[in-house]
């Protein structure tokens, strides 16, 4: 199954590319979450004189499209962007797919363990026929992938060019993955001495103390062969051998982390990325994977402040018991509500997962949608609180609209993420843990958050991490200067000159 083109603004047009400008290929990892930031990284270097391809699999294309409903056929994310750019010379993003070795109809959600070891076993061979279509000039390309992919680093060998991987997660988990080695020698994970320890963990560089609890999921199973495993094991064997690292967080947040993973390797941090916030190429890309529904009239309608938005994410799903406990909760605290609960959050053959009598219960003080633009959701200022799965776009997106969270890591990073934002940070609270969900705590953390003495900590500490957080986004900001040497190094390291060399 080769590609598909998408005949659009040059899209297809790889082997006519003018060399004149460093060329980017960046590819997305195959999930919501990774592709918008991977997409925002995209328009943020073409706005900086780069000739960009952005590389989407045919999957994640077709599922996006048919949430906008239009045609998969003549459809390119980037339009919206190209027409709303205000350079003067529009901005040069081609729009290139591949495919993921499944067809069309194949349910990945449904068939997890075999798409993965498709992406283990079977991309990089369509990536490989893409690339050799796409590198004209290896001299002024480089291949922009996500680090979860395991064939970045053997590709860009393969082809002459540098590998940047791209990291769309804090950089503590970047170092937890880099550094597993050192876990399974102190027997903390994947340890042939027996069940894994549960002490606190102390060796791990720029990590002061972690419990093995806040580990992501994958460093806390016993089971390590299995395909996930495998991917993680390779993919990080890979960004050993990467030659920069971009990592989606911003050093004032994670201070120590960032200068340990410095001490490693070119890592910068240039957070957040993903979010419209003018500057670079700041919206106009259309990247959901399922159609929003507006929810600014029902938003309006509420007294300011009052209101938990609730959402488990694009891609973790939970379990139908864990969804009836938290439903359970939020109808006992009394709260106004909106949740966004897409369909297949417990599974794509379970379309209807709320208790029977929930929408009844809930008149007049809740809504519940297939999907919605978070980020606008988020700005909204009926918004009290946030439920959350703790993914890392979501955790970036409430620090920066300055909403507290209620923190249910489903998988995976999330675990990792809420240590972030409970601990270290202070600006969520608990809410139970996969599998222990209880309602009367959800209830009770619900009306803490939104009118109790708790909630007004939490946004007294907020104020100070979003201010972080956008100082470093602002110019001159941390992130902005990161971001500025990375397009220096990386413009001199593709042959187009005027960058300062700044590594030898």
């Amino acid at each position: 199954m080769g590609h598909e083109m998408v005949a659009s603004n040059g899209t297809g047009n790889g082997g006519g590319r003018r060399t004149a400008k460093p060329h980017a290929v960046v590819i997305a990892y195959p999930y919501q979450g990774h592709v918008i930031p991977a997409a925002h990284l995209a328009l943020r270097l073409a706005a900086r004189g780069f000739a960009v391809t952005f590389v989407n699999t045919e999957s994640v294309h077709e599922q996006t499209a048919r949430a906008l409903g239009v045609d998969r056929h003549r459809y390119d994310i980037f339009a919206g962007a190209r027409a709303s750019s205000d350079h003067k010379e529009p901005l040069d993003v081609r729009y290139e797919l591949v495919s993921d070795g499944f067809p069309l109809g194949f349910d990945r959600s449904l068939n997890h363990d075999q798409f993965k070891e498709g992406e283990l076993h079977v991309l990089a061979a369509h990536v490989e026929d893409l690339l050799r279509r796409l590198v004209v000039d290896p001299a002024s390309t480089c291949l922009v992938a996500d680090t979860f992919f395991v064939w970045p680093a053997t590709l860009a060998k393969k082809f002459g060019v540098p590998y940047v991987s791209f990291w769309t997660e804090p950089a503590l988990i970047f170092n937890l993955y880099y550094h597993m080695d050192l876990l399974a020698e102190h027997g903390h994970f994947n340890s042939s001495k027996g069940p894994p320890r549960k002490d606190t963990i102390t060796y791990v560089p720029g990590v002061p103390a972690i419990e093995p609890h806040e580990l992501m999921s994958y460093l806390q199973d016993t089971d390590a062969t299995t395909v996930v495993h495998r991917i993680i094991f390779k993919a990080f064997d890979e960004a050993r051998r990467a030659d920069y690292v971009l990592c989606n967080t911003v050093e004032e947040l994670e201070p120590s982390t960032v200068a340990a993973l410095r001490a490693e390797k070119p890592f910068y941090a240039v957070g957040p990325i993903g979010f419209p916030r003018g500057g670079a190429g700041g919206g106009g890309v259309a990247t959901s994977m399922w159609a929003e529904s507006d929810c600014s009239q029902w938003l309006d309608a509420q007294p300011p402040g009052s209101v938990l938005y609730i959402s488990f994410g694009s891609y973790a799903h939970v379990t139908r018991q864990e969804l009836h406990d938290t439903a359970a909760g939020v109808l006992a605290s009394g709260a106004r509500f909106l949740w966004a609960m897409r369909p297949d959050i417990v599974s794509s053959d379970d379309p209807n997962p709320l208790p029977e009598g929930f929408a009844a219960a809930s008149a007049g003080r809740g809504l519940v949608v297939p999907w919605c633009c978070q980020v606008e959701v988020l700005a909204h200022a009926a918004l009290a609180g946030f439920l959350t799965h703790c993914g890392w776009n979501s955790v970036l997106e409430s620090v920066w609209a300055g909403v507290p969270m209620l923190c249910f890591p489903l998988l995976t990073d999330q675990f990792t993420n809420r240590r972030l934002v409970v601990r270290e940070w202070r600006v969520g609270v608990p809410i139970g843990d996969r599998g222990k969900v209880f309602p009367d705590e959800v209830s009770a953390r619900i009306q803490g958050v939104i009118s109790g003495q708790e909630g007004k900590e939490l946004r007294q500490a907020l104020r100070k991490v979003t201010a972080k957080l956008k100082a470093a986004a602002a110019p001159g900001g941390s992130s902005q200067r990161s971001f500025d040497d990375f397009v220096d190094e990386l413009t001199h390291r593709c042959g187009g000159g005027g960058g300062r060399t700044l590594m030898t």
